[in-house]
């Protein structure tokens, strides 16, 4: 595994991380570790995006469209 070290954290984010951690029943090195993996683990807004798109892509032009709702409207 490899380490990690994060410089310049500010002390008021510092005091809340270790009062978290305590909290947790967790070091403050296991407590971060956890945030980071949770973090990697989930998908980000722009992930989530290009999947969907990538999904919903279609060849259908509105020409198609509008002649199913036609169609459909005609089976009525």
């Amino acid at each position: 595994m490899t380490a990690l070290t994060i410089r310049d954290v500010p002390e008021s984010a510092l005091a809340i991380l270790k009062i978290r951690a305590a909290q947790a029943g967790k070091s403050l090195q296991a407590y971060t570790l956890d945030l980071l993996v949770a973090t990697a683990a989930s998908p980000t807004l722009a992930e989530i995006t290009a999947r969907a798109e990538a999904e919903a892509s279609t060849t259908l032009t509105i020409t198609d469209v509008r002649e199913a709702i036609d169609d459909a409207r005609a089976a009525r």
